[in-house]
């Protein structure tokens, strides 16, 4: 069962198309964006993907994972469920930090991109990346081609840059050539189709 509510998603891609042509001198036009134009600009992250926004809510999810996820506040807005004494009757200094709350927010495209590479990182706590597992696997409904590239640090930068690496990557690495999956590891494109297949052959989906 997913944890993550989409709520809403403001995605008026004929208006972030228009953002592009204005930046290179071109007139508004009514068509849509393709796929391809989607995964290109999202792939490029230039500005007007900022455009493209995630609201989302996580129901009762342990406090301090919340906390994980409060740090992220570049392009993002939170709202969590109060542990004020005077609101929930309780002492607050009684109620662990194990305690449940709801935490929703709202993301800008590049800001999802910036909290995935952190969050789907192993280093990351496993009920922290749970939660980014499946905020990645239930975007993939609504916008595909954003989810595609929710990546953790490693594949997005072709190599750890943490001071203790967890060694994810040389895990991917070995599953490609154990399984004889030719992939030029240095081209984007290539290197996070290969992720996406390996993530959701993982998952189960």
């Amino acid at each position: 069962m997913r944890k993550t509510k989409i709520n809403k998603i403001e995605n008026d891609w004929i208006d972030i198309k228009n953002k592009c042509r204005t930046t290179v001198n071109k007139g508004h036009s009514d068509i849509g964006a393709t796929s391809s134009f989607k995964r290109a600009l999202i792939k490029s992250e230039h500005s007007p993907i900022r455009l493209l926004k995630i609201n989302w809510i996580w129901e009762g999810i342990k406090s301090w994972v919340s906390v994980h996820y409060a740090r992220h506040h570049v392009g993002i807005e939170k709202w969590i469920s109060t542990q004020r004494s005077d609101r929930t009757g309780e002492n607050r200094d009684d109620i662990p930090q194990g305690a449940l709350v709801n935490f929703e927010a709202e993301a800008t495209a590049q800001s999802a991109i910036n909290m995935a590479r952190c969050r789907l990182c192993f280093q990351a706590s496993p009920e922290t990346r749970s939660l980014m597992e499946d905020y990645k696997i239930t975007l993939k409904d609504f916008e595909p081609e954003l989810s595609h590239f929710l990546v953790p640090n490693c594949i997005y930068r072709c190599g750890c840059p943490e001071f203790k690496p967890c060694k994810f990557f040389n895990k991917f690495l070995d599953h490609l050539q154990e399984n004889n999956i030719n992939v030029d590891i240095l081209d984007i494109d290539e290197r996070y189709d290969a992720y996406n297949e390996y993530f959701y052959r993982n998952k189960g989906e």
